[in-house]
């Protein structure tokens, strides 16, 4: 993703109880602390609860965080399609056979969590420091849940440019799956992604590099590299998809590596 250097980001604390992770937050980003939060286009917002990203100004966005407990994963965890989920065909999921992952974007961590609750482990790869500590804050927020807490330990947060983390990677620690889910400004009409797309766009920008972290994915992956995009998107700039999965808004666009013939 690119960055926009022009978007001032910055970490405010929600009460003087909080003042201490706010500053410690600031600290570990590099990212000022501010009493005001709308000398800020986006704030990092410390709260007893949890940790928010926040807009400033007039009819702006709702706050974005991650949430593995309640919400849309919470719900779908419970009460999800299991292995019979497109994302889970895609990946490779199968009897006897569960494949280990790299999410190269890990966003709010939504698939990764979906993949490990079907076994897999995931090393989630998030470019954006922000992202990166909305994600672990929920991360260890989800911990305090048992059961919530059995996936997330199959799961991996690494702060880390993508492509350069799959390039240095060892022989290995090379995953049977890359993921890919590039930001793309019309992937869905949800409302609450409208709102997180909005924040992240002003955060991180575009994903005009795709195309190298697809190239730095196929040499990465051991069986093969799966691409989210919306439906009537025109694929990665690249090789061609061995084979694509539709679904009613989203599809996955699958490279098969060394002739992997599982769909």
């Amino acid at each position: 993703m690119s960055g926009l250097p022009n978007t001032s980001v910055a970490v405010a604390a929600a009460s003087p109880e909080c003042r201490s992770q706010a500053e410690a937050l600031s600290e570990r980003l590099s990212l000022p602390l501010l009493d005001d939060p709308a000398q800020s286009e986006l704030v990092l917002w410390q709260g007893a609860e949890r940790l928010e990203l926040r807009q400033s100004g007039p009819q702006v966005p709702g706050p974005v965080f991650v949430d593995f407990v309640e919400g849309a994963l919470g719900h779908r965890r419970r009460f999800g399609g299991g292995r019979g989920q497109l994302v889970a065909k895609a990946v490779g999921i199968k009897p006897g056979r569960i494949p280990t992952v790299v999410d190269a974007t890990a966003g709010l961590g939504r698939d990764a969590f979906v993949l490990a609750q079907l076994g897999c482990e995931v090393r989630m790869v998030e470019r954006s420091p922000v992202i990166a500590a909305l994600l672990a804050d929920g991360m260890q927020r989800g911990m305090q849940v048992p059961e919530v807490a059995e996936v997330l330990a199959r799961m991996a947060l690494q702060q880390a440019d993508a492509s350069r983390y799959l390039r240095e990677l060892p022989a290995e620690q090379q995953p049977d799956v890359v993921y890919v889910d590039p930001m793309h400004p019309e992937r869905t009409k949800a409302a609450q992604v409208k709102k997180e797309m909005v924040l992240f766009r002003r955060l991180v920008g575009g994903d005009e590099d795709d195309a190298e972290l697809l190239a730095a994915a196929l040499a990465a992956a051991r069986r093969r590299v799966v691409v989210k995009r919306p439906r009537k998107a025109a694929a990665i700039a690249g090789p061609k998809p061995s084979l694509v999965m539709d679904g009613k808004s989203t599809r996955y666009d699958i490279y098969l590596i060394n002739k992997d013939s599982a769909a």
